[in-house]
Formats: structure tokens, sequence, C-alpha cells
């Protein structure tokens, strides 16, 4: 090391004896001046800041230290989080150390521990990503309130979406949140789907409804895959949340409570026709649910791509890159 400096030193001083200026010659090896001034002085051969050792001038001596200790380990604290314990030592005209210290030497001490009866809480992985590449591969589900015209009493909407596809594949209205309506929601639409056991993932969020035993005996007998969020994640389940949106975000939407039962399935019906038959998704390059889920958009886009191309081609001008991107999107990601 001593010799690298001395023959940096060296070519430093012929480069200066040159003409050169210092702080260039410096510069352009690598190091600052003031970095040579001090290999120069012999002061101090190594880095300065390497070996620095600072002590705080506020820094807590050891009977301060020790009387934290004592306070977090006392009958009347031990079972207190030091920010429980600050507090209550200030409604006692008591400051001894911020919150944080009282945590950072818990730490240091390997105190700072869960110590009340309650179980640790373990951190919650995210659900495992399911790739739909064709219908009926991936269906998501929910339910959502609709109001009636006596407060605090609703209708319930059970509504299960293919992902794929974005088809709504089967709904049904009800008074009640049950798990067995949704087990019997699910075995219509496995027979008009024609599900066949393991073909399809049903994901939901956690709703008593979603686990309840009827729905998961129903599903394992069906052979459906059932998967659930994280709890309180609504991303978790965002096709659901987007298709409850799109429905009460309809200008047809009533203003007022729907008048019975009756009417609100005559509502959501229309509304479901509506989406799968005429809705034109952006979500799946503005083809209909419908096209989607038989097949057919493959030809609709190709159309599309093909009239782009030939418009392109008698004006070329119109275009400073490449037409539209009507290529059909092929995987699904939940």
């Amino acid at each position: 090391m001593l010799s690298e400096r001395k023959d940096i030193m060296l070519l430093i001083n012929e480069a200066c004896t040159a003409g050169a200026r210092q702080h260039e010659a410096c510069r352009i090896i690598g190091i600052s001046a003031k970095t040579l001034q001090r290999w120069a002085s012999g002061r101090n051969d190594e880095d300065g800041r390497l070996t620095a050792s600072h002590n705080p001038t506020n820094k807590l001596s050891e009977i301060e230290r020790q009387r934290i200790l004592s306070i977090a380990n006392s009958n009347e604290y031990r079972n207190l989080p030091p920010s429980q314990i600050v507090p209550k030592l200030a409604d006692q005209g008591i400051y001894i150390a911020s919150e944080a210290t009282f945590y950072r030497l818990l730490h240091e001490k390997k105190q700072l521990r869960h110590r009340s009866k309650s179980k640790v809480s373990s951190p919650i992985n995210r659900p495992r990503a399911f790739i739909a590449t064709a219908p009926n591969e991936v269906y998501t589900w929910d339910i959502t309130y609709l109001p009636t015209h006596i407060k605090g009493v609703f209708l319930y909407l059970y509504l299960v979406l293919d992902v794929f596809s974005c088809k709504i594949v089967g709904w049904q209205i009800h008074s009640d949140e049950l798990s067995s309506l949704a087990a019997d929601m699910m075995k219509d639409i496995c027979f008009r789907e024609k599900i066949k056991p393991n073909q399809v993932v049903l994901h939901s969020d956690n709703g008593s409804p979603m686990k309840g035993a009827t729905m998961l005996a129903t599903l394992q007998e069906l052979g459906v895959v059932p998967s659930f969020s994280r709890p309180s994640v609504s991303n978790d389940n965002p096709y659901s949340e987007s298709i409850f949106r799109t429905l009460k975000y309809r200008p047809e939407y009533p203003e007022k409570a729907f008048s019975d039962i009756s009417a609100a399935r005559s509502w959501v019906k229309d509304f479901v026709c509506w989406y799968n038959e005429e809705h034109q998704h952006s979500g799946i390059k503005f083809v209909t649910p419908i096209q989607r889920h038989s097949g057919k958009d493959i030809d609709i886009l190709a159309n599309r791509k093909r009239v782009y191309a030939e418009a392109k081609k008698r004006n070329p001008s119109r275009w400073s890159g490449g037409t539209r991107n009507w290529n059909r999107i092929n995987e699904v990601l939940l």
C-alpha cells in the first residue's frame, strides 16, 4: 500500500514538474488534492474516516441504561411495550429516555420479544398467481349489496366472472348470504359450462359464504380448486371489484332502492345481457366477453389488423409508426 502511494506521488510530482496543475493530475489518477497533501505530510498514513471514533455528548451513561432496563423489567411495566411505558412515566412527571431509546436498548439486551398471551402475528403471503390461457380455467366471484326500501336491509348479488374472457358465467340474487346458496350457483355454472374436475380455479375473498363448509364441500365434489385473497386486501380480487363498480355506475342503475327482489333480478338480468353481449371490453381489445369466450374474437381482431394495414398502405403519411396493436391477449394473470 505504501509503495503504491509513493509511486502515485512520484507520478504526480513528475507531472507537476512538466507543467501540469496538481489538482488536474490528482483528478486524472483518481484521488483528491487533500489526500495527496496528507500522504506527503506523513501525519496520517490511514484514512481518518475509517478509524474515526465518535462518542456523542448526549450518550446515556451506564447508570441511565441500567435504570431503563430496571423500569422495563419491573412488575409494573414488564408486560407493557415501550410505547406504553414512556407515556405512563410522563404522566408521573418522569422522563428518562425516548421511546426509541427504550426499544433500542431492549433490542441490544435481547429482551424485545412477544410477551403477551396473544398469538404472534405471522406475515401474510401473497396468494398463488394463476394464469388463464383459455375460457373456463380461472373464475373469480364475490357478493355485493343491493339496497332495498327498508333501511339496513339489503339484497345480495352473487356473481361469477371468467377471468380470461371477462364473461359473467353465473349470477344469482338472494335475500341472505349463505354458503349453501353459493354452492347451488356453482353447481349450475359447472353444469352449463360443462366443467370437468380440476379444470377451474375459483378465486374469492375470505367471506363466510366463500369459506363455508357447504361451499367447500361442493367445490371438492365438483373438482373446482378454491383460491382465496389475503385478509383485508381487496386488490387480490380486482376483477370482481371492477365489475361491481361497472354495474353500480351504469346510467341505468336505479337512483332509488330496488322495490323488491324481482325488480332487482330483472335489472341485473338486463345488465348481464348488455355486459356479455354488447359491451366491448377495453381489457380484451374491445370485443365482447361472449365473442372472446367463444373464440370469435380471433377472427375479429385479425380483421381489424388487416383493415388497419390496408389503410396504412393507402395513406402511409398518416402513420408515423406502426398501426394500432390488435394482437390477441393470450394470457391473463390473476
